[in-house]
């Protein structure tokens, strides 16, 4: 009996890849939480100021930006598994070479190169565990890269919590240690082969079905349309041309609103709770991560339950609602502590979908490169946002940056509710232009091969 790659079981291949996809999340996560602590504590030794501090919080999320944005083109033409399989170790020896600093400019550099590295992972990572998973459990296995995400943002902060007081150079410690997940990981990725939905895209159908046997069994198939060399490159101007603008839009617009308050209030978390006189900061922060971590959880037993759109408009209403309250209705500490990591549980529940949705947004043969643009895009957002807080909290007072925030997570809210299609698993293998879907229609005509029984027609040949 054949079984379509999709409509396979959870299988131990499946964890693999996703754990596998975890590694760079957790070490994004980490190298995001960790320069918020390191850059107060070095703000002496490196004689930081106001402007300093908020350049090298954005640092990495610039590189993130480019990384990303460039990333995504060379995936769609090359494929995922190279990047995905070797760039943690480079990750690794950067992330080392921070404890040597003694200026904040080669501190500003190191940041951006990671920033560089973790944009092109996110990229492959979403793109292969999507392209690995099957669609009943699309949404948690991609969730688990968000769990991770989020596991590495509060280790951060457990890390820095745990070792600020050992000496002048924790901060050095603590910028380095964000390679050691990054090694422990690579053993796990050296084995994952290449997506056989790209190979497929690309004409190289013999290398698919060598890849599904090994790894599943000869049972198991693959439906596409044997005239790979024609389908076309995935491209920048393809994302934007009638057919896919609107996804491309909405995945951009989407993903920069949820993170531009999760970035720039987790970042520099311990300023903010100060200006909102908690005295604990560090306590304070901690409170907010662990519920960051419980949000994280939260979303992924949540994701294959709901509908994509009702979760993604909920939620930014939600936290918007709850970080109003924080700002505006006068909390004591403990209740502020608790207003704050109740609003980071929502919001982080939200950014389970964005590792689920973009992906979700667009064919094989665009989808690193729609996820690679979605990503630049929120991360030139968070970027700037994260670079503008400090200086907006210094300048303008806390609770106005905030309701800079909640009118970020209102604006998001309102575009999702008019434009943001629903992206449930069963719609994925319509994604395609009527054009594309009238030649792989008469390439299946001429040349008569797939990899699928006719009974299952062309329905899964795009996603």
């Amino acid at each position: 009996m054949q079984i379509l790659l999709e409509d396979l079981p959870l299988r131990r291949f499946h964890l693999r890849v996703a754990f596998s996809g975890t590694g760079g999340q957790f070490s994004d996560g980490f190298v995001l939480g960790i320069i918020g602590i390191a850059v107060s504590m070095a703000a002496g030794p490196l004689h930081l100021n106001a402007l300093w501090m908020g350049l090298l919080g954005a640092a990495s999320l610039a590189g993130l930006f480019f990384g990303s944005m460039f990333a995504g083109p060379i995936a769609d033409r090359y494929g995922r598994r190279t990047i995905f399989a070797f760039d943690m170790l480079l990750f690794a020896v950067i992330s080392a070479a921070q404890y040597f600093v003694n200026s904040p400019t080669q501190l500003l550099v190191l940041r951006v190169l990671l920033g560089l590295i973790l944009g092109a992972d996110y990229v492959v990572s979403k793109s292969l565990v999507t392209e690995f998973s099957p669609r009943r459990y699309r949404g948690r296995l991609l969730s688990v890269l968000a769990a991770a995400w989020a596991a590495g943002y509060v280790g951060a902060y457990l890390v820095g919590f745990a070792i600020h007081d050992i000496g002048p150079d924790a901060w050095r410690l603590m910028l380095a240690a964000s390679g050691v997940p990054a090694l422990l990981i690579l053993p796990f990725r050296i084995g994952v082969p290449e997506s056989p939905m790209w190979l497929m895209k690309r004409g190289r159908g013999d290398e698919a079905l060598s890849i599904m046997r090994r790894k599943f069994g000869p049972e198991v198939i693959l439906s596409a349309p044997a005239a790979g060399p024609q389908q076309r490159r995935g491209t920048w101007p393809e994302l934007l041309s009638p057919r896919w603008r609107k996804n491309t839009l909405v995945g951009c617009v989407f993903y920069t609103c949820q993170v531009i308050p999760y970035f720039a209030l987790g970042t520099f978390s311990p300023k903010v709770l100060q200006a909102l006189q908690v005295k604990d900061n560090f306590v304070g922060g901690l409170v907010y991560n662990v519920l960051l971590f419980a949000g994280a959880i939260v979303g992924l037993l949540i994701i294959d339950r709901l509908s994509r759109r009702a979760f993604l408009i909920g939620t930014f209403y939600l936290a918007a609602l709850g970080l109003a309250v924080l700002a505006y209705a006068g909390f004591g500490p403990i209740g502020t502590m608790i207003a704050f990591g109740l609003f980071a549980c929502i919001l982080s529940a939200a950014a389970n979908l964005e590792f689920v949705y973009p992906p979700e947004l667009f064919p094989t043969h665009l989808r690193a490169s729609g996820v690679g643009l979605a990503v630049a895009s929120s991360r030139f957002g968070s970027a700037i946002s994260t670079f503008l807080l400090p200086l907006a909290v210094q300048h303008v007072g806390i609770h106005t940056a905030l309701g800079v925030c909640v009118g970020v997570l209102v604006f998001g809210g309102v575009f999702c509710h008019a434009l943001a299609p629903e992206t449930g698993s069963e719609n994925l293998s319509d994604m395609k232009s009527v054009q594309s879907g009238e030649r792989e229609s008469e390439a299946e005509g001429e040349h008569g091969a797939t990899l699928a029984p006719s009974s299952h027609g062309n329905r899964n040949a795009d996603i």
